[in-house]
């Protein structure tokens, strides 16, 4: 369950992924301004925004099988629809529609993870589960710029498109839904929600969108910087970004298992927002004094601890929903960090614009320095 739960977020994350591996080939080669084409590297993520919680209810109600093998799906039909398409208005609404159904996996495989593994496990499960983001910009960092440039934006969107339909059968044919506690009936309209019980989900929320701020721009602007600002030619670029999102897989893991062993998410939570202020200004120097080699090193770290939070996150509010909720309060807490992401793409290629990539670096410190004092100082969870 576990495995197909990543595979079919991989699969997904990486049609997301894919338009912002693009840009190097939009704004250097066909003059595509930067903010423009940020706005394309947003579009799935918007569409994300709009069906994640619908996503998540539909998980609640009918399982996970059904819907993570109908969402992809759909996923690769609009990646295979998207492929021919030469303008960037109807790229960018079919892209839209890709994210709309990649969401079904977010949510739902998050419920595969809550019901399939016990409390002392879920951290380092879901950190595992969580491998599935990073993994996807990777593979998506490595392969999307030179398909791009030997053959076209629209053959990297026939990879994403077959890779979901591949996986869309093996997910119908693979997960078997969790079971549900027998001790707890289906929620209704008229349950009383895990928000109106105390303000812990909200804050973990607010927390996510603050720390997915540094995260989104590194994924969606470090090739471009690496390639127009320090002059590395893309295919090393690429494997810089690559490495950056594998270890960033790595130490998801890493942080779920040791939450595990402290038994909080919360305490290892807030240890990671912190180290996100000095890592990011840490970059921002490295990027400012043109040092080329430590740039890279802050990166592939600045990466890391930038994916490291969401795992963390993720388990927290699953196991504060409890299992008649989770779906629904996964989608939400999806829907915040992709609102966030979807106004990443344009605002950061504006603000560089403006006053370039180092000092944008050091200004999205802010967001981490302000989650600190948001997380909570202890777990709430259901089981």
């Amino acid at each position: 369950m576990l495995a197909l739960g990543v595979a079919a977020q991989t699969s997904g994350t990486f049609l997301v992924s894919t338009p912002a591996f693009l840009i190097p080939l939009l704004h250097l080669q066909q003059g595509v301004p930067l903010a423009q084409a940020g706005l394309l590297a947003a579009a799935p993520t918007l569409g994300m925004v709009l069906t994640l919680v619908v996503w998540g209810a539909l998980a609640d109600r009918f399982g996970e099988r059904w819907v993570i093998a109908g969402g992809l799906a759909l996923t690769a039909t609009f990646a295979l629809a998207a492929a021919p398409v030469q303008g960037l208005v109807g790229l960018g609404v079919l892209l839209m529609l890709g994210g709309a159904a990649s969401a079904s996996t977010n949510a739902a495989s998050g419920r595969i993870v809550v019901g399939w593994f016990p409390r002392p496990r879920r951290g380092l499960a879901m950190g595992i589960r969580q491998m599935s983001q990073p993994l996807g910009v990777a593979l998506a960092a490595v392969i999307v710029p030179p398909l791009a440039a030997d053959f076209g934006i629209g053959a990297p969107l026939l990879v994403a498109g077959l890779a979901a339909a591949i996986l869309a059968a093996a997910c119908a044919m693979g997960i078997t839904n969790p079971p549900r506690p027998t001790n707890t009936a289906p929620a209704t309209a008229g349950t009383v929600t895990p928000y109106a019980q105390s303000s812990f989900l909200v804050r973990i929320h607010l927390v996510s969108i603050l720390l997915v701020v540094p995260q989104f721009t590194l994924s969606t602007f470090g090739l471009v910087w690496f390639i127009s600002a320090l002059h590395w030619n893309a295919a090393a670029a690429g494997g810089i970004i690559a490495l950056a999102q594998f270890v960033g897989a790595i130490g998801r893991i890493v942080v779920g298992a040791i939450s595990d062993r402290l038994d909080s998410r919360v305490g290892v939570l807030r240890w990671v927002a912190i180290s996100g202020v000095v890592v990011m200004l840490l970059l921002a120097a490295a990027g400012g004094l043109q040092w080329d080699a430590a740039a890279a090193i802050m990166l592939v770290i600045a990466t890391t601890v930038s994916v490291a939070d969401n795992g963390l996150a993720f388990t927290s509010v699953a196991e504060a929903a409890g299992p008649a909720w989770s779906g629904r309060v996964l989608g939400v807490q999806n829907t915040g960090q992709f609102i966030a992401a979807s106004a990443v793409g344009p605002a950061a290629g504006a603000l560089i614009a403006i006053v370039g990539y180092p000092l944008t670096f050091a200004l999205l410190a802010i967001a981490p320095l302000v989650s600190i004092a948001l997380i909570p100082r202890a777990d709430k969870h259901w089981s």
